[in-house]
């Protein structure tokens, strides 16, 4: 049965592509939901360019008809404009304030009400990123669903980098005596990726264990090729951490994602990998280190000064992390030091976009704040010779308009995983503190 899905401003703010994304149903546009839109074109972000798209495609559409007498659409569907089912009388009764939201529900409660007084009502379903917008579609009696068509994966499914797998003691030891297995030795009934990792546990309940990492062409498990020294005096403190290192470290995976809670080392470890490669080994000609400028709370609005100043209170995790790693005493001694080497550079993302970077090790934090847009700018960005670290928390996100299985990061985590190139680690374990441990995982 044909339905009518009654679509919020975050949908198309957040896919402007959403409209060809209900087959062959009715798709409706509160006319409020163009004022919204209207009021983002102007934004230099991600949402501003959706709003600016989502308006040129409609501008398009017109060739066809009439917008609010309803146009045929390339999927099978229809798309309409809403102007006549804007009355606020019904909803009035439960939400008396007129606001965009409740506007947006007054539509769909009027076309739910004039479906019913027909033979054979059709469906009417607002989808919304908003859940207080679903709560109080509930209330009314409407359906409501999420739109989860920009869903990459569901979060327990997302690809961890590396998997534990009991085997019998006689494999464990034939890798011990040859230095590696053949993937079809372990008659998995999944594929493994290449730069997995694999933790050999003996299906005997002994304490005999095996740490491999599958090879680029996904044939083989070898032996991680990096002994457990530290690096730039930090040391893997858990399984996951070596594994975040043996892919930092080598130079043949130009792309490598890092997730994990706060607290698990994925900075820290990052910038220690870094430093070594840039200036120790001088295979890399600068460290370039960037995050997005998304706040956590209330803006604290424009600040004074020149670049640098206006820079620093967004980049302070990353100077947190030099310090340590530098063991400054003195505060200040950060900026001589770096100043001093001329080859580290902490920029925000906004100065990354349009350049072409070569020959440097670049690594960008709290990736999980860019859309899949704004990460496969900066992606593609990357030049011959340079590595791209990306790391963040899917969890803990800022942006209005992610979440965790939508963002940017999960993206780029999904589609490389089987690619040779990538590798990718999921952190679990915090290592910052007892306390911020507990945090991350009671709070």
């Amino acid at each position: 049965m044909e339905k009518i899905f009654v679509l919020d401003t975050n949908v198309l703010l957040q896919d402007p592509n959403a409209i060809f994304a209900f087959e062959d149903n009715e798709v409706v546009i509160p006319a409020i939901v163009l004022e919204e839109i209207d009021t983002k074109k102007r934004n230099a972000d991600e949402l501003g360019r959706n709003a600016r798209q989502i308006s040129r495609m409609l501008d398009g559409l017109r060739s066809q008809g009439r917008l609010y007498e309803g146009i045929s659409l390339p999927s099978g569907g229809s798309l309409k404009v809403e102007l006549n089912h804007r009355s606020f009388a019904k909803l009035q009764e439960v939400f008396a304030e007129v606001t965009s939201d409740n506007r947006i529900l007054a539509v769909a409660l009027n076309y739910h009400l004039e479906e019913q007084e027909k033979p054979h009502p059709r469906p009417v379903i607002i989808v919304s990123k908003d859940t207080l917008v679903r709560i109080k579609a509930d209330v009314l009696g409407l359906t409501a669903q999420d739109y989860l068509t920009d869903r990459i994966v569901n979060m327990p499914d997302m690809y961890t980098g590396y998997l534990t797998i009991h085997a019998h003691p006689s494999i464990i030891d034939e890798f011990y005596t040859y230095r590696y297995l053949s993937v079809s030795s372990l008659n998995l009934a999944y594929p493994l990726h290449p730069h997995e990792f694999v933790i050999l546990r003996d299906e005997m309940g002994t304490s005999k264990s095996a740490l491999l990492k599958v090879n680029a062409e996904g044939k083989k498990l070898e032996p991680l090729f990096l002994s457990n020294d530290p690096v730039w005096g930090i040391g893997a403190r858990n399984a996951q951490q070596r594994m975040a290192l043996e892919l930092l470290l080598n130079d043949d995976i130009p792309i490598v994602t890092l997730t994990g809670k706060a607290g698990t080392g994925k900075t820290l470890l990052t910038l220690a990998a870094g430093l070594m490669k840039v200036e120790d080994e001088h295979k890399y000609k600068k460290l370039l280190i960037a995050r997005p400028v998304v706040p956590m709370g209330k803006d604290i609005g424009y600040l004074p000064g020149e670049k640098e100043e206006k820079l620093r209170p967004w980049m302070q995790p990353i100077y947190d992390n030099l310090e340590f790693l530098f063991d400054t005493k003195k505060s200040g001694d950060i900026d001589k030091i770096l100043a001093g080497l001329g080859s580290i550079q902490v920029e925000a993302l906004t100065y990354i976009r349009g350049r072409s970077i070569p020959g440097q090790f670049i690594i960008i934090d709290e990736a999980q704040n860019l859309s899949k847009h704004e990460i496969k700018t900066i992606v593609s960005r990357v030049g011959e010779g340079s590595k791209i670290v990306l790391l963040g928390d899917p969890e803990q996100i800022d942006h209005p308009y992610l979440d965790a299985s939508s963002n940017g990061l999960t993206y780029v985590v999904e589609r490389f995983k089987g690619q040779n190139i990538s590798g990718h680690i999921t952190l679990e374990r915090g290592e910052r503190s007892h306390l911020a441990q507990l945090a991350a995982d009671l709070l």
